[in-house]
């Protein structure tokens, strides 16, 4: 296993590859029963993989995977080969208070006196807000302070200006963590925001290297574009090693199901180093990624300039799972995903109003309420 440091954290070297405590193994297709006996024996092959970092949070499997993790752990004896890393709800905050009665649910849960890296979870700009107006960064301090916390960082799901916003806010601020891979370069802070962050000095975690598993099962048309590389790669290896070349990039969360997926993915961080890529690699990554957006229903990056709509409709997520449905040929799944989470929380694309206030928002001059009106047709 290769190991990196955060700029502000530099006596402590973090496994490339951290285990993410997301998509645990579980029994009968239920997220909320982890099969504890697999999931305990995955974290024992990846503490001797050389991982020694493992990420959970309060929702993760029904809330159940933050109590399953301080239990293996103890089981295991581990503690003291393993950085824990949880997070603060931050959409369950309502007040001052509400940031002290999580974190020391999160400690009894875990088992443990301190979490070492505690993030404030899924930051947007109006979470921000809520933030600084409950005390939320005069908890983090305390927090840190009095030993609770080892370090602070946050996640992050908005737009590229709110990310600025976030790192420019706060001085304490020690890593982040975004999504990023070869598809995502472009995708909420993306690309650009790995720089600004390394330009703060802030170490960055990526989240969904495999965009959740779906770039290590992908379609025919890039098993075929990848083939052409002299020396055989599974998909994921190399989604992985594009964003372990960027050295900004402290460490990658996979959430691994199985102990394969596990041993297949340390063997990769055991050997790629940043910026190693070479210019024949980079241009089947880029030819990849092309391949995917030339499959893209409707041109949206997700900037969320056309957001709040009046009618509430969430755009961006619309038009994502359509695009999902396109590129991945995951039509029914997208489906499925879009009765149980727009359509149910009412902000689908049935409830847009026509009204047009989003059109002139939208940076890729999109038609947005004709393209939802074919979003719906498709995803209904």
């Amino acid at each position: 296993m290769l190991y990196r440091r955060f700029p502000k954290i530099s006596s402590l070297e973090i496994s490339a590859l951290g285990l993410g405590c997301m998509r645990l193994p579980t029994i009968g297709g239920d997220a909320s029963t982890i099969d504890e006996a697999a999931a305990t024996a995955m974290l024992a092959d990846a503490v001797s993989a050389g991982v020694n970092y493992v990420d959970t949070a309060w929702p993760y499997h029904g809330q159940k995977s933050e109590p399953w993790l301080g239990r293996a752990v103890e089981d295991l004896g581990v503690r003291d080969r393993v950085h824990l890393a949880t997070k603060a709800p931050s959409w369950l905050v309502r007040e001052a208070g509400d940031w002290e009665t999580f974190l020391s649910e999160q400690l009894s849960r875990l088992r443990t006196d301190r979490v070492d890296f505690y993030l404030v979870h899924a930051l947007n700009r109006a979470r921000w807000k809520n933030a600084l107006q409950t005390g939320g960064l005069e908890f983090l301090a305390k927090a840190k302070a009095d030993g609770r916390i080892g370090h602070v960082g946050f996640s992050f799901h908005d737009a590229f200006d709110s990310f600025k916003e976030i790192v420019d806010g706060w001085d304490g601020w020690e890593f982040c963590q975004v999504q990023y891979n070869y598809l995502d370069e472009d995708y909420q802070a993306g690309g650009a925001g790995l720089r600004y962050a390394a330009g703060r000095d802030l170490g960055v975690i990526v989240m969904e290297p495999l965009r959740g598993g779906a770039l290590a099962r992908v379609p025919e048309g890039i098993r075929t574009i990848f083939a052409k590389y002299p020396t055989p790669r599974m998909p994921a290896e190399w989604a992985l090693r594009h964003a372990l070349d960027r050295q900004e990039v402290v460490t990658v969360l996979s959430g691994m199901g199985r102990s394969e997926e596990l041993w297949e993915n340390a063997g990769v961080a055991s050997s790629a180093r940043p910026n190693a890529v070479t210019k024949a690699e980079r241009a089947l990554l880029d030819e990849a990624r092309d391949w995917f957006l030339s499959r893209t229903a409707v041109p949206c990056t997700a900037c969320g300039y056309c957001k709040p709509c009046p009618s509430g409709v969430d755009i961006p997520a619309a038009f994502g799972l359509w695009n999902e449905a396109t590129m991945f040929g995951a039509l029914e799944a997208s489906r499925r995903q879009y009765e149980s989470g727009l359509k149910a929380s009412g902000s689908g694309a049935e409830a847009c109003a026509d009204c047009g206030a989003c059109v002139p928002k939208c940076p890729q001059g999109i038609d947005i309420p004709a393209r939802l009106a074919e979003a719906l047709a498709a995803l209904s």
